[in-house]
């Protein structure tokens, strides 16, 4: 098997993958902010980042996988206030902060599960690590990279920048930043428009609080990721992942303020998944297009026009490479569906196949090769940097040789059982395992939905053969918007549940 090839957002290019330690990889993924309900942006960096979970510990790595929650919730970025997003969503919800932080947590544990996301090795949360952050302050405080303004503290970052390359990840070029940032409220007490808090001193209003050297705060954005990071994987570790709207501010910053308070840099490899469109549009408030995943299995918002499997939305984010953009609309849902349907029945029809049926010898050998080529070039494409779209299109190629075995118009003496053992084995490692693609009916009681459905279909047929076109039409349009889907053939009406 070839070597683990890498994007490297830092030096922008593929490197071959090595460790710091031997047999063991550290993997930190920013988590979400659970001040309201994971949207579509959400699904995708949780997806990929699953997928390099799996390949990694498919490799043989002992892979040590952590995401974090935000449950602070507190933002100071480019162009935008201080503010506290758990507090605010808390009082429009009559809730206590930390009982909003618990209602949005679980509905995100709810969503990776049906979206089949492994859970990370550790979980840590922003709020359960106050001391660590604290603790790292006080390191950048005491080599004079940062200073205090009543009660606040902030990152010197024109000084950081002078002697070091921020801006490398991003492409920020630190004079420009300069020159356009905006002045904001409270920003007249940095010393630089351009620096950052690591801690905020609390207002009388401000719900969420903690006691600190510098008097009751909160914690800055950028410093969580830091501490939590560095506890648990390393002064420096292998790789952190995030979406690329994370790669300035947060992850700029995170660079700058680990560099200084651990005297190295913190990552060996930034990986970045590609942004989300909605039909070719940004997706974003202003454009009425944010989708939370329980509007995609629901159905519900206005811009579906039906519910989508979770399985449909994890194979239509792995249908392209991680760093490509990527555009949700109901014509590329509706046409996943149909290829991961496809994929998943030849999938089964392969399991099915009995290997004692097949030849101990291969008559076919441009067939086996075929075969032996498309495996191969599975792991090559999984190991040039995770290219599941590549991957999932070698699995494609081989559906019509597949389908030819089980119709007998391949003979079964063209290929050695032990290929055909391979295949099997081949499909389950990259479909189950890697993938993480799984059954659209998985969980239904199938006895149930098959004696109700065949009740269904029944009624239909009456109606069809009285010619009540209207009431036929209408059962299959209402179980259609239910993810049911009626297909009439010549022995009679089929079903599919999405």
């Amino acid at each position: 098997m070839s070597e683990l090839k890498i994007y490297n957002s830092y030096t922008r290019q593929k490197e071959i993958f090595k460790p710091i330690t031997k047999g063991h990889v550290g993997l930190y993924v920013c988590g979400p902010t659970v001040s309201g309900e994971s949207h579509l942006g959400h699904a995708r960096p949780y997806v990929t980042f699953d997928v390099v979970y799996r390949y990694l510990k498919y490799l043989g790595y002992h892979v040590r996988y952590v995401r974090n929650i935000t449950d602070a919730g507190h933002f100071e970025e480019e162009g935008r206030e201080a503010q506290d997003k758990v507090s605010e969503k808390a009082i429009l919800e009559k809730l206590e902060p930390m009982e909003l932080v618990q209602k949005y947590t679980n509905l995100f544990h709810w969503g990776m599960r049906e979206l089949n996301c492994l859970e990370p090795s550790i979980e840590p949360t922003a709020t359960g690590h106050i001391v660590e952050q604290i603790d790292m302050i006080k390191k950048i405080l005491d080599k004079d990279y940062a200073y205090e303004v009543d009660g606040s503290i902030y990152f010197d970052l024109k000084k950081y920048a002078e002697e070091h390359p921020y801006g490398k990840l991003s492409g920020r070029i630190i004079e420009e930043l300069l020159e356009t940032t905006r002045d904001l409220d409270g920003q007249d007490e940095k010393r630089n428009k351009i620096d950052f808090a690591l801690w905020k001193k609390a207002p009388k209003e401000h719900l969420m609080r903690w006691s600190s050297p510098w008097g009751d705060g909160f914690p800055g954005w950028h410093i969580e990721c830091s501490a939590m990071s560095s506890k648990y994987l390393g002064e420096t570790f292998d790789i952190h992942g995030g979406g690329m709207d994370l790669q300035f501010p947060h992850h700029e910053s995170e660079i700058a303020q680990s560099h200084i308070a651990h005297g190295c840099m913190p990552v060996n490899y930034w990986m970045h998944n590609n942004m989300i469109t909605i039909n070719g549009k940004k997706m974003g408030k202003s454009y009425n297009n944010v989708i939370s995943i329980t509007d995609l299995f629901s159905g519900e918002h206005e811009l579906l026009e039906q519910p989508y499997h979770p399985m449909v939305i994890r194979f239509n984010i792995l249908q392209t490479h991680y760093r490509s953009t990527l555009d949700f609309s109901n014509e590329a849902l509706q046409a996943s569906e149909r290829a991961f349907q496809r994929l998943w029945e030849g999938y089964q029809t392969l399991l099915k196949l009995d290997v004692n049926d097949f030849g101990e010898s291969t008559i076919d050998k441009e067939l086996e090769e075929k075969i032996e080529r498309h495996i191969k070039e599975s792991f090559q494409d999984m190991n040039d940097d995770f290219n599941t779209a590549k991957v999932l299109a070698q699995l494609f190629d081989l559906l019509p040789t597949i389908n030819s075995l089980n119709n007998k118009q391949l003979d079964s003496n063209t290929l050695d059982k032990s290929l055909i053992k391979k295949l099997q084995n081949h499909f389950k490692i990259m479909i189950e395992d890697i993938l993480g693609l799984k059954s659209m009916q998985e969980g239904y009681n199938k006895e149930l939905i098959d004696g109700l459905m065949n009740l269904i279909i029944e009624i239909r047929d009456q109606s069809r053969s009285q010619k009540d076109y209207a009431t036929s039409d209408l059962i299959r349009d209402k179980l259609k918007e239910f993810g049911i889907q009626l297909k009439d053939g010549k022995d009679g009406a089929k079903y599919s549940v999405n």
